[in-house]
């Protein structure tokens, strides 16, 4: 009966753990769907997608790495007569 009980607990429980992730699967695609849209009125806009997304993910980053990254960059393509 123990042995039952337990696993009816823990079903339970898994079941639960189950359905919040898939909650949040679905946040997550409605999440993506509405950055689509946003892009899309941005574009429509004029604005570049592309460029906009560079933008976003060099703001994610640490502002030194990016620096020195764009320092490098400058320096490669001096010395390419770029």
């Amino acid at each position: 009966m123990t042995d039952d009980a337990s696993y009816r607990v823990a079903a339970d429980e898994l079941k639960q753990f189950i359905e919040r992730f898939e909650r949040l699967e679905e946040e997550k695609r409605e999440i993506a769907d509405q950055q689509k849209e946003v892009m899309a009125e941005a574009k429509g806009r004029g604005y570049d997608t592309k460029v906009m997304r560079k933008v976003i993910a060099l703001r994610k980053r640490d502002k030194d790495d990016v620096a020195e990254e764009e320092a490098v960059l400058e320096m490669y393509k001096e010395a390419l007569g770029m």
